[in-house]
C-alpha cells in the first residue's frame, strides 16, 4: 500500500536499478516515484577539469539513465528516466521536490562529514516545506552501530570486529531489495525534464582517459567484472597479492559509486566461503575490511583530521623546502625504488594503484621519506578513481601506525625484499618504468646495486635515467624508530 502519491528517489553513491534500498522503499512507498540525480557543484567545482571520477559518474548516469527507462517500460510507461541536474544539492533537492510536488525524499544513508552537513541541511529545508525525508543502509552490510563489542562500544580493532560480523550476519542481511515488482510506480518525467544525460563538457569538464583504459562503468560492467573474477576468485588469496597479475576483482570503483550491491558481492563471497573457497574467505574478509573502516569513520570522526590514537599526533615529521622536495619526488615516481616509482606511475596514469602497493608506497613516504601520512591521504583522494574517504583515511593510517590496528609503528615495509617478494621477475616494474626494462631479473629491484656492466648493458646511467635513492632505507628506518619513540611508552605493540 502507498503511503505517498509522490516521492523523489535521490540518488548519490548508489548508481544501479537492482538491489537499491532506497529505491526499492520509494518504490513500494509512493504512487509515484521520480528519480534525480544531481552533479552537485559544492563537490565538484574545487576539482581539476580532467577527473576520471567524474566521468566514470557520468557514463555510468547515462546506464543508469537508460535502466530506469527500461524498467519503466517493461512495467507500462515511458520516459521514467533520470533528472540529472548541475546545481548545488542542498538546494536543489527541496527545490524540485516542490516543483514536482513531492511529499517524500528517498536515499540512501553516505556517513561522510561534508555528506552528512549536507543532508541535515536538505532534511531541514524539506521539512519546513512539508517533505519528509527518509535514508536507508545500502553502502554496507553493517554500518554505524550495528555491530558492537559486548559492552556496546564501537570496535577500534578489526579481528574481533570480524568475528562479530560473521556471527551476525544472516542471509536476512545479504538477501537483495526488490525492485522490478514495485517498478509500476516508476513516473514519466516532466516534459521540460525529460532531458538526456549532460555530456561532460556542459558541466565544465574535460574527457580524460578512461575509455583508453577500458574500466568498465555502469551496471552491467560491475556485473561484467565480477563474472569473470568469480571464475578466478578461488586463486584471490594468492594472486590478489602480485600488482603483475590478474589477481584482485577490480570492483572497488564500482563499490565506491554504488554501480554493484555490496550484499551481492557478500552473499556469493558468504556461500563460497562456508564451503570452504580460501579464496573467498580471504575476499570476504576485504569486504568485512571495508564495513569496519566505514565504522570506523561514522564512530570516530575524529579521524578525518586527526589521528584515529591521540598519542601519534606527537610525532614529528619532515617539514620545509627539504620535506617539499620529497614529496613531490614521491608524487613523481623519482624516488629511485623502482617498486615504489612504477606505483605512483600506476596511479598517475591510470587512477588505480594496485592493493599491496598502496601498502608499499604509503609506508615509503610515512617511514622512509618522514612525511606526514596527511599529505598522502591527500594526494590519493585526488588521484585514485575508487577514492573512499573512509577506506583511504583507514588505509594510511593504518601505514603511518596511527590508526586502529594499524601496522606496529617499528614495522616498515622494505621496499627492495617487497619487490623481490611480490614482483620478482621485475614485470610490473618494466610496464610502468620501461626505462630499466633491460635489467636482469635480480638487478631491476635495486639499480643502484647493480653491477657497471647490467647498467651499461641496460642503457642506463644512474642519475639521468633513472634517479639515484632519495634515503638510504637502512638509515630512514633508523630514523622513524627514533621518531617514533615518542609514542613508545603509551603504544605497547
Amino acid at each position: 500500500m502507498s503511503h505517498f502519491d509522490t516521492g523523489l528517489m535521490w540518488f548519490r553513491r548508489d548508481l544501479r536499478v537492482s538491489d537499491n534500498a532506497a529505491l526499492h522503499h520509494a518504490l513500494r512507498s509512493c504512487r509515484r516515484v521520480w528519480c534525480v540525480f544531481v552533479f552537485d557543484r559544492d563537490i565538484l567545482d574545487p576539482l581539476p577539469r580532467a577527473d576520471r571520477r567524474v566521468e566514470f559518474i557520468r557514463e555510468s548516469l547515462v546506464a543508469l539513465d537508460a535502466a530506469l527507462r527500461e524498467l519503466g517500460a517493461r512495467n507500462g510507461h515511458q520516459r521514467t528516466g533520470l533528472i540529472v541536474l548541475h546545481e548545488k544539492a542542498r538546494e536543489a533537492i527541496p527545490a524540485l521536490a516542490q516543483r514536482l510536488g513531492a511529499q517524500a525524499v528517498f536515499a540512501n544513508h553516505d556517513d561522510e562529514p561534508d555528506a552528512l552537513t549536507r543532508d541535515a541541511a536538505v532534511f531541514g529545508d524539506l521539512a519546513h516545506a512539508g517533505v519528509l525525508m527518509r535514508s536507508f543502509k545500502d553502502h554496507v552490510v553493517f554500518e554505524r552501530r550495528e555491530v558492537l563489542t559486548q559492552a556496546g562500544h564501537a570496535f577500534g580493532v578489526f579481528t574481533p570486529y570480524k568475528n562479530a560480523w560473521l556471527k551476525a550476519v544472516t542471509p536476512f542481511y545479504l538477501q537483495a531489495y526488490p525492485i522490478e515488482r514495485h517498478a509500476g510506480a516508476l513516473a514519466p518525467l516532466p516534459e521540460a525534464l525529460d532531458r538526456p544525460v549532460p555530456a561532460l563538457a556542459d558541466i565544465g569538464f574535460e574527457r580524460t582517459n578512461l575509455s583508453e583504459l577500458g574500466v568498465p562503468t555502469g551496471e552491467r560492467g560491475a556485473q561484467k567484472l565480477f563474472d569473470d573474477f568469480l571464475e578466478r576468485i578461488d586463486r584471490y588469496d594468492h594472486a590478489r597479492d602480485f600488482p603483475a597479475i590478474k589477481g584482485p576483482s577490480y570492483l572497488s570503483v564500482h563499490l565506491r559509486f554504488g554501480t554493484i550491491s555490496i550484499r551481492a558481492l557478500a552473499s556469493v563471497a558468504h556461500t563460497l566461503s562456508m564451503q570452504g573457497n580460501a579464496g573467498a574467505t580471504t575476499w570476504l574478509s576485504e569486504l568485512i575490511w571495508r564495513d569496519f573502516y566505514h565504522q570506523i569513520l561514522a564512530n570516530f570522526p575524529h579521524v578525518v583530521t586527526r589521528s584515529f590514537k591521540a598519542d601519534y599526533d606527537a610525532v614529528r615529521f619532515e617539514h620545509g623546502k627539504h620535506a617539499d622536495a620529497l614529496f613531490h619526488a614521491w608524487c613523481e615516481g623519482r624516488t629511485g625504488y623502482p617498486l615504489v616509482d612504477a606505483a605512483m606511475a600506476q596511479i598517475n596514469r591510470t587512477g588505480y594503484m594496485h592493493n599491496r602497493l598502496r601498502m608499499v608506497a604509503a609506508s615509503f613516504l610515512v617511514k622512509d621519506l618522514g612525511i606526514h601520512w596527511q599529505w598522502g591521504e591527500r594526494y590519493f583522494a585526488q588521484h585514485l578513481i575508487d577514492f573512499d574517504l573512509a577506506a583511504n583515511n583507514g588505509g594510511w593510517q593504518w601505514a603511518s601506525s596511527s590508526g586502529c590496528d594499524a601496522q606496529p609503528w617499528f614495522r616498515i615495509f622494505n621496499p627492495v625484499t617487497q619487490s623481490q617478494k611480490f614482483d620478482p621477475q621485475g614485470k610490473f616494474i618494466r610496464r610502468y618504468l620501461p626505462q630499466l626494462a633491460a635489467l636482469p631479473d635480480a638487478a631491476i629491484h635495486a639499480p643502484w646495486l647493480a653491477q657497471p656492466v647490467e647498467l651499461a648493458g641496460a642503457g642506463i646511467t644512474l642519475g639521468k635515467d633513472y634517479p639515484t635513492p632519495l634515503v638510504d632505507h637502512g638509515l630512514a628506518r633508523d630514523k622513524t624508530l627514533a621518531r617514533y619513540a615518542v609514542v613508545k611508552k603509551q603504544d605497547p605493540a
